[in-house]
């Protein structure tokens, strides 16, 4: 099997965990008889800015339109931080996901033992918490109708019964796949595309007698994410509710660096980058955790490879490597990025994960 991956390093410690997660994707594909993965390197964000005076250069579009799967390391930076400027990274990245029809974004969040301590939360707290936020990410007040004058702006939110009905229907399919258990999250008390948010799941959830659905309020869900959080498996929402509460529930697993994610359409293809930011404050010093972006390459592997012996190994390989103690020192370790890498590399070809097919 042949696979033609674009990898967008982006800005910050973009072009760092993106290295790292092309290195273990290398070796998954050498580690299994049969798999060549072809990777080919785009601008996007401000250093497409720098170099192109646009975030979503032509070229690094038409390359994620034909790829089998894009990699993406993080956008943005001081340099580029002004709201006001009429060209910003974040509009490359939110054109692409438009572009791609990848409405679907999945960030899952387990706790692992031995970075518990690092949660804000009592370490009883976080016993069993395995979550899977489904957010949809190609409408909301994200992509609306925008108005501004000197007195007044306005950020249009707006969603179709369409583009509810398929977030939604992915978010009970990956349930079926767990504990059969969804929560839809919406302000229902006060916002019509709520109201119809609501509607609209419950006739999808009619589809799918098997899986229990409850309804939360964003404001509830914000205290109860952090007040009881094991209690909850598949979090579906909207774009603007899913970007705040899936910063939120990031605290949880101790760090921003080592939590994943994959945005998915109706194909195969997909975008996958870790959730952090492009913390430029550390970049080019060997500090940033590639776990995030790992992680996210074994669900590139999952999800638009098929792949999902691999992706396992790569995961058991993280936890491997997080109960060894080599970690960056957001994790309160003193390990480098390449370190890290190394170390995650070194257990799958060690037969401590197994990695051949």
């Amino acid at each position: 099997m042949r696979a033609n991956i674009v990898v967008l390093p982006g800005d910050g410690i973009g072009p760092e965990v993106t290295r790292a997660a092309v290195a273990v994707l290398d070796a998954a594909a050498r580690g299994n008889g049969g798999y060549h993965f072809t990777f080919s390197e785009h601008l996007i964000g401000g250093a497409a800015i720098d170099a192109c005076g646009e975030p979503l250069p032509a070229a690094t579009l038409a390359a994620c339109k034909g790829a089998d799967a894009v990699l993406l390391g993080a956008v943005g930076g001081p340099k580029w931080s002004d709201p006001n400027a009429a060209v910003r990274p974040e509009q490359g990245l939110l054109g692409l996901r438009a572009a791609l029809g990848v409405y679907a974004n999945l960030r899952p969040l387990r706790v692992h033992p031995r970075l518990a301590e690092l949660s804000p939360l009592k370490t009883e707290r976080l016993d069993n918490v395995d979550l899977l936020f489904v957010r949809e990410l190609t409408g909301g007040a994200y992509f609306g109708a925008k108005t501004r004058t000197d007195l007044a702006a306005t950020d249009e939110c707006r969603y179709t019964v369409a583009e509810i009905e398929r977030v939604s229907r992915r978010a009970f399919a990956f349930a079926r796949l767990r504990r059969r258990q969804v929560t839809h999250v919406d302000k229902a008390n006060v916002l019509e595309t709520s109201r119809l948010w609501r509607s609209t799941v419950d006739r999808v959830a009619r589809e799918f007698p098997d899986v229990k659905l409850e309804h939360q309020l964003v404001d509830s869900m914000a205290m109860l994410l952090l007040s009881r959080p094991s209690a909850y498996d598949v979090i579906v929402t909207e774009n603007l509710f899913g970007d705040i509460l899936t910063d939120e529930a990031a605290a949880l697993a101790g760090s921003l660096g080592v939590l994943p994610s994959a945005s998915l359409g109706d194909g195969k293809a997909g975008l996958y980058e870790p959730i952090h930011g492009s913390a430029p404050d550390i970049a080019g010093k060997g500090l940033a955790n590639p776990l995030g972006a790992i992680l996210s390459a074994a669900l590139l592997l999952r999800h638009s490879l098929d792949m999902e012996h691999v992706a396992q190994d790569i995961e058991a390989a993280v936890d491997a490597v997080i109960e060894a103690g080599a970690l960056t020192s957001d994790l309160g370790g003193t390990a480098s990025t390449d370190q890290v890498t190394a170390a995650v590399l070194d257990r799958l070809g060690t037969g401590q994960t197994r990695v051949a097919a």
